[in-house]
């Protein structure tokens, strides 16, 4: 099967464990169904083990994806789907239609939105441009992949919607930067599982706005040093979730707190 382009820019994702109910594949679950929204086509494909995908990350900035927590429950989006980087941390349940011959009945599985398939314009949407607007597109492991269909079926028609996120444990900061440049990756995000907002609070400041610099890692220009820092995050549905004191006052660049986590 010809590779897709996916594009990848230095960044970090991970989970995994299976959960007995119609071989879900787990890095969130699904809760109520009031909290999902209808069903709608697409496509999916996916990519070998051999690729080296998980170990460098993807376009949302997660990094390693086994180290943090996604595994193998994760997929790569096509242009239309994939919101410029916004829609990094958002929870879909996917299944395999129409084709008997290779889905495997009475199946779905849950991933966590975490890179991007570019498009390729060489080719036409309908003639390999898989991720070319205006198709809705899912590149999945393969392991996530053969829980809902054979791997012979290649690029197979799906089904797919937007659920909430369930993780273990509070959304995780991890602050990168230099001097007064501040980058914070935010992951393992519970509910809507994306942040549309991001605020910063040290001891002798007041909230500061970040930037989102791409996908779900924000950055400030600050000098942060030597506080206790606090976060307020907003997610896409509206809900806002301060975390006070999350760093100590000697935080360094290079470590990853754990703060609060939005209902799932």
């Amino acid at each position: 099967m010809p590779k897709l382009p996916i594009v990848f820019l230095s960044l970090t994702l991970s989970l995994s464990a299976l959960l007995p109910v119609n071989s879900h594949y787990f890095p969130s679950t699904p809760s109520a169904a009031a909290s999902h929204s209808d069903w709608k086509s697409a496509r999916a494909t996916y990519y070998a083990a051999a690729d080296p995908i998980d170990a460098v990350g993807g376009a949302c900035g997660y990094g390693d994806l086994e180290k943090n927590g996604y595994g193998k429950a994760t997929a790569a989006l096509s242009t239309v789907l994939f919101e410029k980087g916004q829609i990094c941390g958002a929870c879909f349940e996917i299944r395999c239609v129409e084709d008997l011959r290779w889905c495997i009945p009475g199946t779905s599985i849950i991933v966590t939105a975490t890179n991007f398939c570019a498009p390729n314009f060489g080719l036409e949407a309908e003639g390999g441009g898989r991720c070319n607007p205006p198709n809705s597109h899912f590149v999945l492991p393969i392991e996530a992949f053969e829980k809902i269909a054979i791997w012979k079926a290649s690029n197979m028609p799906i089904q797919y919607r937007r659920i909430r996120c369930r993780k273990e444990g509070g959304v995780r900061f991890t602050i990168g930067g230099a001097g007064i440049f501040v980058s914070v990756l935010i992951s393992n995000v519970a509910g809507s599982g994306d942040v549309a907002a991001v605020k910063i609070k040290g001891s002798r400041t007041g909230w500061l706005p970040m930037g989102r610099n791409w996908g779900q890692n924000w950055h400030i220009n600050a000098d942060l040093k030597n506080q206790p820092l606090s976060f307020e995050m907003t997610s896409s549905d509206g809900v806002t979730l301060p975390s006070y004191s999350v760093a100590p006052k000697n935080w360094e660049f290079g470590q990853s707190f754990e703060g609060k986590q939005f209902e799932s």
